[in-house]
């Protein structure tokens, strides 16, 4: 590709690389020069312009974004994402409902380091996204790249993006209650946690923190998912919650992660059924470690144990408002 200042007798079929603005009217930038652009620029006395001319062997900006577009993403339903229409260079990739994001990360880089004006931008594996949201943007910088790199970059980018829909429909919260505890509190928050996965909290109980009467409750469950948020927090894989999961005939795979906050969530199932206790972060409707976990586990995205260890990397999301800034006071004798 060719760019820089050239004659307006000599601009004809190149692209205008910079807006001009003639008697109150913009010629935009992008557009393609013709005998009537370079008309209204002769007449209003404009000699020189900024243009890019595209060599044989370039393709177009917007055509480009387009085909690499079309190569991460083949088949629109099947990955759950939508392609726009290129615009000045771009092509965004939206989410067609909730889910969650996954990507081939290798590949993605490889993809950007092919040519410095092919550029694509994600979210990180495993955002979750509403309806629309943008799981992507690939934006070439220039008005036009090679041929050959755009064919490669669709090679190397093919299938590499995809949303994971939600697997389950609807979700049991079990709340444990202490005498002066927080009761039903956060009840709203962990609704619109299910709701903006597209799945339905179905029953909502409370049950004294007890095991006993914890375990009868799961063993009532009967829907896809069940909630614990108990109303003492839950500092032990031993502690009430984990222990009622086992009595009612579950198991416990992850107490624990190294997220904060989130740092009380434990991880269990009972049969095929998968059981979340929530740490009491979740009763704030602020990002926290129960938020990864819940949204695999409802994208029937397996969630194991090193799944969990890994998230401490990038798992500070916040400091706790309630402490001191940075944490500061007497020391604990």
């Amino acid at each position: 590709m060719k760019f820089g200042p050239v004659p307006v007798t000599l601009a004809e079929g190149a692209i205008l690389a910079h807006s001009v603005k003639i008697e109150g009217r913009k010629l935009k930038k992008g557009l393609w020069l013709g005998p009537e652009e370079i008309a209204r620029l002769t007449e209003a006395g404009i000699d020189e312009v900024i243009v890019a001319r595209l060599d044989a062997d370039d393709c177009h900006e917007d055509t480009a974004a387009a085909r690499i577009a079309k190569a991460l993403v083949p088949d629109e339903g099947a990955a759950g994402l939508t392609r726009q229409a290129p615009f000045t260079g771009r092509v965004n990739l939206l989410a067609q409902g909730p889910g969650v994001v996954r990507l081939d990360a290798d590949r993605l880089a490889q993809l950007n380091a092919i040519n410095p004006l092919i550029t694509l931008a994600t979210v990180p594996d495993y955002q979750q996204l509403g309806p629309r949201g943008m799981a992507a943007t690939i934006k070439i910088i220039s008005y036009g790249v090679p041929e050959a790199d755009v064919v490669r970059a669709s090679e190397i980018g093919r299938d590499a993006i995809r949303l994971e829909r939600p697997v389950y429909q609807t979700a049991t919260l079990i709340i444990t209650e202490i005498p002066g505890g927080p009761g039903r509190k956060g009840e709203d928050a962990i609704a619109a946690r299910i709701e903006a996965l597209g799945l339905t909290l179905a029953h909502v109980e409370c049950v004294p923190h007890h095991t006993a009467p914890l375990a009868e409750a799961l063993a009532r469950v009967s829907t896809d998912m069940a909630l614990i948020l108990t109303g003492s927090a839950t500092s032990d894989p031993g502690d009430v919650a984990p222990e009622a999961v086992r009595q009612a005939g579950g198991r416990v795979e992850r107490f624990g992660m190294p997220v904060d906050p989130g740092n009380l969530l434990f991880l269990g199932c009972l049969g095929q059924r998968p059981v979340i206790g929530l740490p009491g972060c979740a009763r704030s409707p602020a990002l926290n470690g129960a938020d990864w976990v819940l949204a695999r586990v409802a994208c029937g995205i397996e969630v194991t144990g090193a799944d969990i260890a890994a998230m401490g990397v990038g798992g500070l999301l916040k400091e706790i408002p309630t402490r001191p800034q940075p944490r500061r006071g007497k020391a604990k004798r």
